[in-house]
């Protein structure tokens, strides 16, 4: 399955630092933006198998709500 994000990234000490914006916590880093984007994709993937790994203790709901800012 191919899902598109938008990887926010910039130069700091050489290196390329970067984010997922639609996914708080995905940060990596690389010498170059490619592998940035390699690592990025790791990282991804590894909160996606922490996702699947947590089982809570307690019952999580979900409620569709607007914010107005």
């Amino acid at each position: 399955m191919e899902r598109k994000f938008t990887l926010e990234y910039w130069k700091d000490d050489g290196w390329y630092v970067g984010r997922i914006k639609e996914v708080p916590g995905v940060f990596s880093q690389g010498s170059t933006l490619a592998e940035l984007e390699e690592n990025i994709a790791d990282a991804y993937k590894m909160v996606l198998a922490e996702k699947d790994e947590y089982i809570p203790s307690v019952e999580i709901k979900e409620k569709d709500v607007s914010l107005q800012i």
